[in-house]
């Protein structure tokens, strides 16, 4: 009796969030976070963070599976921006996957970056004529878009990789503009890829090369630190968080070991790591909002990221408190 109970109020809360998540945000609402998860009215997921003009941007997939669910249903992508990082702006959805034509569905992992003015979203969806996952890229004059398609076709294809089997390996793209102003993606579920992209952000410029990591599942994220480039991403499964150093962006890349454990009730994680006013952040996704919800709605988290002098990474301790306000 008390199991069937249980079952009703998960799946009324279920309804509840997802009823809520139906009401498409139409202008700009202010959230003010009170610990993790920081977005509690509807689902997030795979984080990515940018800051930008003394203000962070956090894109987020949005998990809209019905309650007993077993698999994603994600179709649009969320943005939020915050000055302190506890009080968050949402803004209407910037983009959905239906901007590009050539897509079927799935609005998974993604990354956005600012060049010359102009901001461009990789991201990972389903192709509707080509087999497997591809990567977009679409492209506004506003963090907050709305943003359009910027190639009308795909910027990676499941028939240009070839390095693993399974029709899911181009997904999860990070960016990274170097510091001679080298543009770099990164992607990969099974394998790492990587590719130079041209000057105009849209094109791959040369060949797509892999890297050999240990234990690697997928979620790369690529960013750099007094010198040290860190190539983080989903080890194993379900999936920790690990990391590798190099001196060079195109390596070789030594393995240091885990940044964070599994991420409670979510069998994926996925990680931003960005500096904002002096502190640095690690920013994840768990599946605390609903407990036994499962791993298809999932809640973006923040807290602090921490060095060694010899720029490796500590552990992140995961807490409910988060973090607090910056000045």
């Amino acid at each position: 009796m008390k199991t069937s109970k249980y079952l009703l109020v998960l799946s009324l809360t279920l309804c509840c969030l997802a009823s809520a998540q139906a009401q498409t945000v139409k202008s700009d609402t202010v959230i003010h976070t009170d610990g993790n998860p920081i977005i509690r009215h509807e689902f997030t997921a795979d984080p990515a963070a940018m800051v930008y003009k003394g203000k962070v941007y956090l894109y987020t997939g949005h998990d809209e599976a019905p309650a007993n669910h077993n698999g994603y249903v994600m179709h649009n992508w969320t943005c939020f921006s915050s000055s302190d990082m506890v009080t968050w702006t949402e803004h209407p959805s910037p983009m959905n996957v239906k901007d590009f034509t050539w897509a079927r569905d799935d609005a998974w992992a993604s990354q956005v970056i600012e060049r010359n003015g102009k901001f461009y979203w990789y991201v990972a969806v389903e192709h509707a004529t080509i087999h497997g996952k591809a990567i977009g890229v679409g492209v506004s004059d506003s963090p907050t878009g709305p943003f359009k398609d910027a190639r009308g076709t795909a910027l990676v294809t499941n028939d240009m990789t070839k390095a693993v089997k399974h029709s899911w390996d181009d997904i999860d793209p990070s960016v990274i503009i170097d510091k001679d102003g080298q543009a770099y993606l990164f992607w990969g579920n099974g394998i790492c890829y990587y590719a130079k992209l041209k000057p105009n952000m849209t094109e791959l410029d040369g060949e797509i090369k892999t890297i050999t990591l240990s234990h690697y599942t997928e979620a790369p994220w690529i960013h750099e630190r007094n010198g040290w480039y860190y190539l983080s991403y989903a080890y194993e499964f379900p999936e920790k968080i690990a990391y590798a150093m190099s001196r060079n962006i195109n390596g070789p890349w030594v393995y240091k070991g885990i940044i964070n454990e599994i991420a409670g009730n979510s069998n994926t994680n996925h990680q931003a790591i960005i500096n904002f006013k002096g502190k640095d952040y690690f920013i994840y996704h768990n599946g605390a909002l609903v407990p036994d919800a499962g791993s298809f709605h999932r809640s973006v988290c923040i807290d602090y990221l921490y060095y060694n002098k010899d720029g490796t990474i500590k552990r992140v301790v995961m807490t409910s408190e988060g973090v607090s306000k910056v000045k």
